[in-house]
């Protein structure tokens, strides 16, 4: 045998369920009414205000862009936008010249990512390999192999590398200061204000303040961790600092040159800022 529902029972659950939506509909559509209401006209004239308000808006955007656009360029970009990062750069030189990121303990190291090979995509002959060092005449100092950096006074640092894509990496790097570097050339290049790196092949190029390279933590790196650099890295010698952003720490240094004159810089003619400080 086999129960069957009682229809008196679901008769009144079903009676009870419908009260309830009843006086729910009557609950809402009281609440409706007791909304704020404006006169059909008024509301059109509302909206043809926030029509022509919206588009004055737009117009002065538009208008603003192409004004912006019109102005001559610096390096890439209107000039008063390189005025907005030139402000930002004189800013960050006052309160950062001196200051002294922090170094973390070597366990905390971690490998960094390959990301960006422009100078360096093709393989390099170590054997032989030599930076060329220029004063601001534009004449060669001198040639130098790996040899002569690695006999400078050689140094650890661990420090946190930043990429302007918004990514970071606690990296262990090993090397000279480019201050140990500079005692040889100081008197030659006498009061310069300016150095440009290049990868060998030239496609690849930063401009540095020489007190901005003077920096303890500005180093001349020839290891990452306790390893020779690879060539994705940067090998045989490369840039490392916490105080720039990774576009201006050049992977593979071909030639070191002094200069009194603001030198071209890859990111900065591609509309980024020159200085790039953290």
């Amino acid at each position: 045998m086999t129960d069957e529902p009682d229809s008196e029972v679901a008769t009144d659950e079903s009676a009870a369920v419908g009260d309830h939506l009843d006086e729910r509909a009557q609950q809402l559509r009281a609440e409706v009414d007791a909304l704020p209401t404006i006169e059909v006209a008024d509301f059109k004239k509302r909206s043809r205000r926030s029509f022509l308000t919206g588009a004055v808006g737009i117009g002065a955007a538009w208008a603003g862009w192409r004004w912006v656009q019109d102005q001559p360029t610096n390096d890439g970009i209107p000039q008063i936008l390189r005025d907005g990062l030139e402000a930002n750069e004189s800013l960050w030189r006052t309160v950062s010249d001196s200051r002294m990121a922090p170094e973390f303990p070597v366990s905390k190291a971690t490998p960094i990512q390959i990301n960006g090979r422009i100078g360096i995509r093709e393989p390099v002959e170590l054997d032989g390999y030599t930076v060329r060092v220029e004063g601001p005449n534009g004449d060669t100092l001198d040639e130098l192999p790996i040899s002569h950096f690695e006999a400078l006074p050689q140094r650890d640092m661990v420090i946190e590398h930043k990429c302007i894509e918004g990514w970071s990496s606690i990296v262990h790097w090993g090397g000279t200061r480019f201050s140990d570097f500079h005692e040889r050339f100081a008197d030659e290049v006498g009061d310069v204000e300016y150095v440009q790196l290049l990868t060998p092949d030239e496609q690849y190029y930063v401009g540095w303040y020489l007190d901005n390279m003077l920096h303890p933590q500005t180093m001349l790196a020839l290891r990452q961790g306790t390893e020779p650099l690879d060539d994705a890295h940067g090998a045989p010698i490369r840039l490392a600092t916490p105080n720039k952003y990774g576009i201006k720490t050049l992977k593979r240094i071909g030639t070191i040159r002094y200069t009194n004159e603001r030198p071209a810089d890859y990111w900065a003619e591609r509309s980024y800022d020159w200085f790039a400080g953290l």
